[in-house]
């Protein structure tokens, strides 16, 4: 697989000087993507998307000491942005395979079929995670967690909105990551028919389509009222741009990456935004901010994914794939096997980190305490998360071994029969 921190070209052949005719032949009639190499995982994914899902059940909690250790505290992006450039990618290598391979109808078949295992998991999740908060509402005659968590809408007309729920236009709070990527997996099917024709093209109408939602402010809206937390006309720029990274761009760019030039540039933008984000935290230093600067600036939207927020992000995967590279040793490292596990296994721990966080939310809320109370709370939503990961991979490995014995049994009886 060519990833975003490879080199564009490896160790040159002896015999390369001496074959220009070959390679120009090999150009001419070699795919528009790459073809990812069969059975090779990038382990830097699953370690960064199973960071992201941590990071994201830390956000959803009330704010802690572990809150301190978000992204979201140090610049403009968050975990979402992780989240959603690592789905975009992951998604192209699968499924690019697939349509080079297979063609484009079986490719469609299987990311609808993805697309429709996405879309049970956020039903279940939104009926498991009403039913808690219902539940509690009413055992401890609490109204506020109703309120809070954005399902009063529900309890006053329960047939509309469940409607609305499977249209995905009502969300309670912390579940609007999973409609967007639903909505972005729908299109995927285009999406790599553009980057397969034409990659940079791809890319060029998704920026379009980006500048032209900010233009003519484009929107979905929402139940009852309002409009989609995140954008999926703005965000589909990041799903794109991850899956055009993924397909060949990332190894088109990587000399560009690891430019000195390029290494300052993304220092100082973090450093920019680092000091920005301190004027947030600490009032007193609102004055260092020019107001010329503070007009062109704000708002920051996380709606429409700000430029501000996608360019900070590309600064912290540039400096990410300069400094960590592919070969790490510390990827095999049990220390970061609990973050990876969740990585590898993103759907499930999401919709648990989710149940989770409100968990979290309602045992901070009811037995209170300090610092100490809700860096536990954290801790243990954190530990229940790398414990069911475990499991998951745990038995689907279980399941693998048995399929292959089982298959291993099936061949022998058929070599014993023929022989006989």
């Amino acid at each position: 697989m060519s990833s975003i921190a490879d080199p564009v070209a490896g160790t040159p052949r002896s015999d390369a000087a001496t074959a220009p005719d070959a390679k120009a032949a090999a150009a001419s009639s070699a795919p528009a993507i790459a073809l990812p190499v069969a059975g090779e995982r990038e382990l830097r994914l699953d370690l960064f998307r199973g960071m992201a899902l941590w990071l994201i059940f830390i956000d959803h909690l009330p704010t802690n000491i572990l809150t301190w250790f978000t992204i979201r505290n140090y610049g403009f992006s968050d975990a979402t942005e992780i989240f959603i450039f690592i789905s975009g990618y992951t998604a192209a290598f699968v499924y690019g395979r697939a349509m080079l391979e297979a063609g484009f109808v079986v490719a469609t078949a299987r990311i609808m079929r993805r697309v429709w295992q996405i879309y049970v998991a956020h039903v279940f999740l939104f009926t498991i995670f009403l039913a808690e908060i219902s539940y509690v509402a009413t055992r401890f005659e609490n109204p506020l967690y109703s309120e809070e968590m954005g399902i009063m809408d529900f309890l006053k007309q329960p047939d509309v909105t469940i409607v609305q729920a499977l249209l995905l236009r009502f969300r309670p709070v912390n579940m609007d990551v999973l409609p967007l990527y639903i909505v972005l997996m729908l299109f995927l099917p285009i999406v790599l028919w553009l980057l397969k024709w034409r990659a940079d093209v791809g890319l060029a109408l998704s920026v379009l389509l980006y500048a032209l939602t900010w233009h003519f402010d484009w929107y979905l809206t929402a139940y009852p009222s309002g409009f989609w937390i995140f954008n999926p006309f703005a965000w589909q720029l990041l799903f794109v741009f991850g899956a055009w990274c993924a397909l060949g761009g990332a190894a088109r760019m990587s000399r560009i990456l690891s430019s000195p030039v390029m290494l300052w540039i993304c220092i100082a933008y973090l450093t920019f935004a680092f000091f920005v984000t301190l004027t947030w935290h600490i009032p007193q230093l609102t004055f260092l901010m020019p107001k010329r600067l503070e007009q062109w600036m704000y708002p920051i939207t996380k709606t429409d994914l700000d430029v501000l927020r996608f360019a900070h992000f590309l600064a912290l995967a540039a400096l990410t794939v300069r400094f960590l590279p592919r070969s790490w040793s510390g990827l095999k490292s049990p220390w970061l096997r609990p973050l990876i596990l969740c990585g590898q296994h993103s759907l499930e721990i999401f919709c648990l980190g989710v149940f989770l966080a409100f968990a979290g939310h309602f045992v901070l809320a009811e037995l209170g305490g300090g610092a100490v109370t809700h860096a536990l709370v954290s801790v243990a939503g954190i530990l229940i998360m790398w414990g069911v990961a475990w499991v998951i991979s745990w038995y689907k490995h279980s399941a693998d071994k048995g399929a292959s014995k089982t298959k291993g049994t099936v061949i022998n009886a058929d070599m014993a029969g023929g022989s006989a």
